[in-house]
C-alpha cells in the first residue's frame, strides 16, 4: 500500500540492541560508549546558568559566534592548526556533522572508502546520500593501514575517504606513516577526506593526535569532525564541530540547515567555556580514563582473557579465540548479557559482511566498582564456557 521506506532495510543499531538488553536484564552496560560520570560540574553549571539567564531561541545556524571562535582557538592552540571561526560549523553531534558532510558532497554512484571495522552509522549515511561504500578491511590485532590496500579500493567513481582516528571500535591511534598513506592516496587521486576525529582527546600513553588536515597536501581537501561530547564526557549534549576551508564547509552548512538547522544555545555556550581550558585539564581526563582501562585490562587478564592494545577511545577489545573461547562474538555477547549480566558489543557488527568473529568490545569509562564487578562476572562466564 505504501512505498518502501528508505530506511526499511537499515538494522537497529547494535548499540541500541545491546543497551536495550542491558536495561531489560539489569546488566552492567559495557556496550554503548558513554561514561557513567555526570561530566564536569562547572560546564553543567554553565549550561544551567545559560538556560536561565541566556538566549533560548534559535541559535545562528552555523553556531554561536563565541563557540565557533572557541573551537578554532582550541585546535590552533593544542593541535597547531590555523583554523578561523569562519571555518567552523556547529552541529547537533558529530554524527549529524558527518551526515551533513555526506549529503553535501556525495551524489548517486559516488564511492566512499571506509576503513573497517567502522562506526556503524557510516554505511547507512553514505547509502542514504546515494553513495557506495568501498570497505578497506584492517586486520587484528594491530589494525594497521597499508597504502596498497587503499589503492586497491580506488576506482574512477571514488569520491571520498572517510577516515576515523582514533578508531572506534579498534581503539587504534594511527601513526605518522599511516596518516601519510591516507593523505598520499587522497592527494594523488584528488579525493575529499572526511576525517572523524571525535576521540582526539581520548588518547593514551603519550601518543600524539595527528590531525589529517595537517598532513602534506590535505588542508584544502579535509573536512574534520570533532565532538564536545567525547571531549568532556557529556555524550548526551550532542554538540559537534565541522572544520574545513570555506570551499568545502559552505555546502556542508547548507545541508546542515535542512537537517537540524541549529543546536541548543545553552549547551553551545557552556562548551565554549570548556574549550578554553588548558591542556592540563584534558591530560587529567586522559589519565583517569587510562587508569580505568588499565584496571579493566589487568582484571580481565587475571581471569584468562587476552586483550588487544587500547591506544585511544573508551574501548578495550578482547580476543575470544586467543582466550580459549570457541563462541563467536555475537553468541558470546548474547550469552554474557543474558546469563552473566554484562553487555558488550560484537566487533563483527562493524564489518560489512557482519560475519561473527572473535573480537568483543568493552567500554571502560566506568567507576572502579562497576569495572571490578564486570570483571568478576566475565571471569565466571569464561570459566563456564571453558568447562
Amino acid at each position: 500500500m505504501f512505498p518502501h521506506p528508505v530506511f526499511a532495510d537499515a538494522k537497529t543499531t547494535i548499540f541500541e540492541v545491546m543497551s536495550g538488553l542491558a536495561r531489560q536484564t539489569g546488566a552492567i552496560n559495557l556496550g554503548q560508549g558513554f561514561p557513567e560520570a555526570p561530566g564536569p560540574l562547572e560546564l553543567r553549571q554553565a549550561a544551567a546558568h545559560a538556560a536561565v539567564e541566556g538566549w533560548n531561541q534559535y541559535a545562528p545556524s552555523r553556531g554561536l559566534p563565541e563557540l565557533r571562535a572557541a573551537v578554532a582557538e582550541h585546535y590552533n592552540r593544542l593541535h597547531l592548526t590555523d583554523w578561523t571561526a569562519e571555518a567552523v560549523l556547529v552541529t547537533s553531534g558529530a554524527t549529524e556533522g558527518l551526515a551533513s558532510a555526506l549529503l553535501a558532497w556525495i551524489k548517486a554512484g559516488d564511492e566512499v572508502i571506509v576503513f573497517e571495522p567502522a562506526y556503524d552509522a557510516y554505511r547507512p549515511l553514505i547509502e542514504r546520500a546515494g553513495g557506495v561504500v568501498k570497505p578497506v578491511r584492517l586486520q587484528p590485532p594491530h589494525w594497521r593501514i597499508e597504502r596498497a590496500d587503499i589503492e586497491a579500493a580506488i576506482t574512477p567513481a571514488t569520491r571520498m575517504v572517510l577516515f576515523n582516528n582514533p578508531m572506534n571500535p579498534a581503539a587504534r591511534v594511527f601513526d605518522a606513516q599511516e596518516i601519510a598513506a591516507v593523505a598520499g592516496v587522497c592527494v594523488d587521486h584528488d579525493l575529499i577526506a572526511l576525517s572523524d576525529e571525535v576521540w582526539e582527546h581520548v588518547i593514551f600513553d603519550g601518543r600524539p593526535h595527528l590531525t589529517l588536515s595537517q598532513a602534506e597536501g590535505m588542508k584544502d581537501r579535509t573536512i574534520k569532525v570533532g565532538s564536545a561530547g567525547k571531549m568532556f564526557g557529556l555524550t548526551g549534549w550532542k554538540i559537534g564541530f565541522v572544520c574545513a576551508p570555506l570551499s568545502l564547509l559552505d555546502p556542508v552548512a547548507r545541508a546542515h540547515q535542512f537537517v537540524t538547522f541549529a543546536s541548543a544555545p545553552l549547551l553551545q555556550s557552556a562548551v565554549a567555556q570548556g574549550l578554553a581550558w588548558g591542556a592540563e585539564r584534558f591530560d587529567e581526563m586522559r589519565h583517569d580514563l587510562a587508569r580505568s582501562r588499565d584496571r579493566l585490562k589487568a582484571g580481565l587478564e587475571g581471569e584468562g582473557y587476552v586483550c588487544l592494545e587500547a591506544e585511544g577511545a573508551y574501548f578495550l577489545n578482547i580476543d575470544l579465540a586467543a582466550s580459549g573461547i570457541e563462541q563467536g562474538d555475537v553468541e558470546f555477547c548474547h550469552s554474557i548479557v543474558n546469563e552473566y549480566g554484562v553487555a558488550a558489543i560484537p566487533v563483527s557488527a562493524f564489518f560489512s559482511d557482519g560475519l561473527p568473529g572473535p573480537i568483543v568490545r568493552l567500554c571502560f569509562a566506568k567507576p572502579d566498582a562497576v569495572v571490578d564487578e564486570a570483571v568478576q562476572r566475565l571471569g565466571r562466564a569464561r570459566k563456564a564456557l571453558m568447562s
